[in-house]
């Protein structure tokens, strides 16, 4: 299987990116313009000399052709434009959305949300790609930069996702679980990202209130994945 990371030069982009391919996924790295996507990769292989990372660079159009599963990792004022972009290649596939609407957009601050007529980014994402088949999935929104990067250490939150159709999450979670310390959440149908979504600025305000980069959550008392 192989996993496309949308937007994924950006540091949550290139910290899931680089989590899966020390897992042992195959990954593409995409971005708007492949020579960036292309030196990113190259960089992370020299600093991950270690690990043997099964990961390539490419533009975004051509990763989300190529690609099984696809992961969107851009800010909010790129999602439009990026969910169009790539929508031809995005029929039947999973897409995990890990944007979330922060006043940083609009240039706010970072721990202030943004309500969108939608209700939720992943929700637009799934408007946007309507008529596609496309499965989409709010996931990766409540893992922060600072735990993506921090290899090897193991990343000590838990992933909480959600969608609409339950063989999706169940595989979206198998690639999300692949990352030492992360256990996957379903937290249900999509509209739940609407309450997903806002945990984001709330962990961004503590990290800033408590001089902290590593701020996350833990849900406590119900197994990882209802798979009944």
């Amino acid at each position: 299987m192989i996993v496309s990371v949308i937007g994924g030069t950006g540091p949550q982009g290139l910290g899931i990116a680089e989590r899966l391919a020390i897992a042992g996924v195959e990954v593409i790295v995409g971005s708007r313009k492949e020579e960036k996507a292309l030196d990113v990769v190259a960089k992370a292989k020299e600093e991950l000399a270690d690990y043997d990372l099964n990961m390539v660079g490419m533009a975004n159009e051509d990763a989300a052709k190529a690609g099984d599963v696809l992961i969107l990792t851009v800010p909010l004022a790129a999602q439009k434009p990026t969910v169009e972009g790539i929508k031809e290649f995005c029929t039947d596939k999973i897409v995990m959305d890990a944007t979330v609407p922060l006043e940083t957009a609009i240039g706010g601050k970072p721990f202030r949300f943004v309500d969108l007529m939608e209700g939720s980014a992943a929700e637009r994402t799934a408007k946007l790609l309507e008529g596609t088949g496309a499965k989409v999935i709010c996931a990766f929104c409540n893992i922060s930069n600072s735990h993506l990067s921090n290899i090897p250490e193991e990343i000590d939150c838990d992933c909480l996702i959600a969608g609409d159709d339950k063989e999706a999450k169940e595989i979206a979670a198998e690639i999300i679980d692949k990352i030492p310390g992360i256990k996957t959440i379903d937290t249900g149908i999509l509209e739940k990202a609407r309450i997903i979504e806002k945990i984001t600025p709330l962990l961004i305000g503590l990290n800033i209130k408590y001089k902290s980069h590593y701020g996350g959550l833990r849900i406590t008392g119900i197994p990882a994945l209802d798979k009944d």
